[in-house]
């Protein structure tokens, strides 16, 4: 039977990014070629929030626990609503893992950006993984493909 997995749509080469690109990983679409035992669910909380793409970048403000642009605009309550929605996607789909990118404010599960758009990092999670951890559900970042691949044959 197969597993149900989420993933960044980004990771996957779909044109959701804040600027309307996207962050094709090759080794994940290798990935999804030769394993047939997962079927990938595609996700984009930015877009599931209710914003549009491109978009402005965003950071988490960290002083204000806050999701805002540089130019000061505060988009936390769609990056919190595109997070419940996952989230809805996930138990939809009995989804127990997550694949997604990292450093993003909605999917980054070990690094985001420090909230200074100076393009510094910090240890951190985004929204969408921190609710789909905090809801027993495991994430991993593109970063991790290794230890995805090992823990998804362990699931299986």
């Amino acid at each position: 039977m197969k597993k149900n997995v989420l993933i960044s749509a980004c990771l996957l080469g779909l044109d959701c990014k804040y600027n309307g690109e996207n962050n094709l990983a090759q080794k994940i679409t290798d990935l999804i070629n030769g394993n047939q035992n997962v079927c990938f669910i595609p996700v984009c909380p930015e877009q599931m929030g209710g914003l549009c793409t491109p978009r402005e970048p965003c950071e988490i403000i960290q002083d204000r626990q806050s999701v805002e642009s540089e130019q000061g605009n505060d988009f936390s309550k769609q990056f919190a609503k595109g997070a419940k929605e996952t989230l809805k996607l996930a138990r939809l789909f009995d989804c127990k893992m997550a694949l997604l990118k990292e450093n993003s404010p909605s999917c980054g599960s070990h690094t985001i950006y420090d909230g200074t758009f100076s393009h510094r990092k910090i240890e951190g999670m985004g929204y969408t993984a921190s609710l789909l951890q905090l809801n027993g559900i495991e994430v991993f970042s593109e970063n991790e493909i290794e230890m995805f691949c090992t823990k998804c044959n362990d699931k299986l």
